[in-house]
């Protein structure tokens, strides 16, 4: 007999979270959303429960998997999440099926993975993390906590993206570089040289926008 789904509740009731009904598999089953946005509250438009914070309480068994954030919005994402005021061990981890994550790569809390992605050896994921569809990170490369990575994006080996970044689909970073802490890396760049903390970059080769 298969081992029973664990419940599990997606907060917010935005893009990540829709998509991340697609990576469930066969380890979870999804109670509802949770959304701060009394507009949002109710049954959507697919049927499921968008429900207050305050329904978290209501339900102590179940997993939380945390996707806020984007391009606008992607340095608040801690403040968001550590504000559900949740212990580590309550958070899902969610990968999709089709995702190939090496036995030799590690992988933190509150991490979304979907579909096509590709990390390869020694690799560290670190804690609320998302990870979009179709991209590859490969060996010794490290994802800081609360950093989101796009659709279709290539990290080379030994690449270090610090904590609360956000790297857009299409973008490619050279083996080695470093991208410092709450830095943007615009949509299809090309990343040679190392990116400060909080800076915006974007193109071919990426350059500062300033």
């Amino acid at each position: 007999m298969s081992a029973p789904l664990t419940q599990l509740l997606i907060f917010p009731c935005n893009g990540n979270g829709l998509e991340a009904l697609d990576c469930l598999g066969s380890t979870h089953r999804l109670v509802g959303f949770i959304d701060d946005s009394p507009e949002k509250q109710g049954i959507d438009t697919y049927g499921h429960r968008v429900m207050p914070r305050g329904k978290l309480a209501e339900f102590p068994e179940a997993q939380v998997l945390a996707v806020p954030g984007g391009p606008a919005t992607f340095r608040s994402r801690k403040d968001a999440i550590l504000g559900l005021g949740l212990a580590a061990e309550r958070f899902a981890t969610v990968i999709h099926p089709a995702a190939r994550i090496s036995p030799l790569a590690t992988i933190g809390h509150n991490v979304l993975i979907m579909a096509g992605v590709v990390v390869t050896s020694d690799a560290r994921i670190g804690n609320h993390v998302c990870v979009l569809p179709n991209s590859v990170i490969h060996h010794d490369t490290t994802v800081g906590d609360w950093s989101l990575i796009g659709a279709n994006v290539t990290i080379a080996g030994n690449v270090h993206i610090g904590e609360n970044c956000y790297v857009a689909s299409g973008s490619s970073l050279m083996n080695d570089v470093q991208v410092g802490c709450g830095a943007l890396v615009g949509l299809g760049s090309t990343v040679i040289r190392s990116v400060g903390a909080g800076s915006t970059v974007a193109g071919n080769p990426a350059r500062v926008l300033r």
